[in-house]
């Protein structure tokens, strides 16, 4: 029998809890859930869940200390955290991205959404523990130990840094990644390094994918993602259970 999931969730809106948790244990997940950051932060150390699903706005203890406590220690900084928050804006969504979130989440949102989310995420992590040697999407191939992406049997010449770029969004499918997270994988004798070389890059890569190829997603103001098939799937189509504050 398989395991079931353990989800922390740190939330303290009871209402709003108890319909995630509801939605997570109907999803086949096993749902703990803190009120407050101290306490939350004490529960991932003690626990070490498969997943944190981290408010912002905690009493104690904001959602921001928590993540930075969680990426500082080694105990810890490996478990995936996706961020609820009813805070929008571009700033407070880069600062959860920069402190090592794995994505995030506006409140209000549907409880399918969420779900969707957790299952990517916990997807990812499970997929990062093979060896990748090569990365397969729709016609194209990248040969991670030989630095050679090919669609079909062609191969299509990259930069370095468009290799880097290009591996570390197909290793994060449906992360959104910040500019500064991706000039880690620019090389210095590429270009002059400064975040708005990665539009350059970005726009190379696209052309060499060719004019059908739309995986590679802009989010204004932020960065990018590498979408992944279930978010073809239209708003329309998912159940409009919403959560507000």
């Amino acid at each position: 029998m398989t395991q079931k999931k353990r989800i922390l969730l740190i939330e303290d809106e009871e209402d709003i809890a108890s319909l995630i948790k509801l939605h997570a244990e109907l999803a086949g997940f096993k749902l703990h859930v803190e009120v407050d950051g101290i306490n939350g932060q004490r529960a991932v150390e003690r626990e070490k869940p498969d997943l944190v699903l981290l408010d912002i706005m905690l009493p104690g203890q904001n959602g921001y200390d928590v993540l930075r406590k969680m990426k500082s220690s080694s105990a810890t900084k490996h478990i995936p955290v996706l961020m609820l928050s009813a805070k929008g804006e571009e700033l407070d969504i880069l600062l959860g991205l920069e402190l090592g979130a794995d994505d995030y989440i506006c409140k209000p949102f549907s409880p399918k959404i969420l779900i969707s989310k957790i299952k990517a995420i916990l997807r990812r992590g499970k997929e990062q523990e093979k060896a990748v040697k090569t990365l397969s999407f729709g016609e194209f191939t990248l040969d991670v130990e030989h630095y050679i992406l090919k669609k079909g049997q062609k191969t299509i010449g990259l930069t370095l840094s468009e290799f880097g770029i290009l591996k570390r969004l197909l290793m994060n499918k449906g992360k959104v990644l910040t500019r500064n997270q991706l000039l880690d994988d620019i090389h210095n004798d590429d270009a002059l390094v400064v975040d708005r070389n990665i539009d350059v890059h970005i726009a190379s890569l696209r052309k060499k994918l060719g004019p059908d190829f739309k995986a590679i997603e802009t989010v204004r103001g932020i960065g990018y993602r590498f979408k992944v098939e279930e978010e073809t799937e239209t708003v329309e189509e998912l159940e409009e259970i919403s959560l507000s504050l």
